[in-house]
C-alpha cells in the first residue's frame, strides 16, 4: 500500500501555486493572529525553496517582521506587503 503524503507535504506542494498562496495567506490575515501568520509565511517561504532563494533584502523585510509579530503581537502591514510582494516575483 502507498504511503500517504502528511498534511504537512501537501500543504507545502499546494503552497507552491502562487494563487494558494495567496488564498492562504488571505485566510490566516482574516483570523488575525500573528503566530498563525507567522507559521503561515514560514511555509510559503518553505515552498517557494526556502529563505535562501531570497535577496538578502527580503531576508531582512522577513526577519523585521518575524520580530515585530514576536514583539508587538500584531501585524504590521507594511512590511507583510513588502515582503509578499517579494514572494510574487521571488526576488
Amino acid at each position: 500500500m502507498p504511503k500517504s503524503a502528511s498534511y504537512h507535504e501537501k500543504l507545502i506542494e499546494d503552497l507552491k501555486d502562487p494563487l494558494e498562496a495567496a488564498a492562504y495567506i488571505e485566510v490566516v490575515l482574516e483570523e488575525g493572529h500573528p503566530k498563525m501568520l507567522s507559521k503561515a509565511l514560514k511555509n510559503v517561504i518553505e515552498a517557494k525553496g526556502g529563505i535562501d532563494q531570497f535577496s538578502v533584502q527580503v531576508k531582512q523585510v522577513y526577519d523585521k517582521l518575524e520580530q515585530i509579530l514576536s514583539e508587538k503581537k500584531e501585524i504590521e502591514f507594511y512590511c507583510l506587503n513588502a515582503l509578499l510582494d517579494a514572494f510574487g516575483g521571488n526576488s
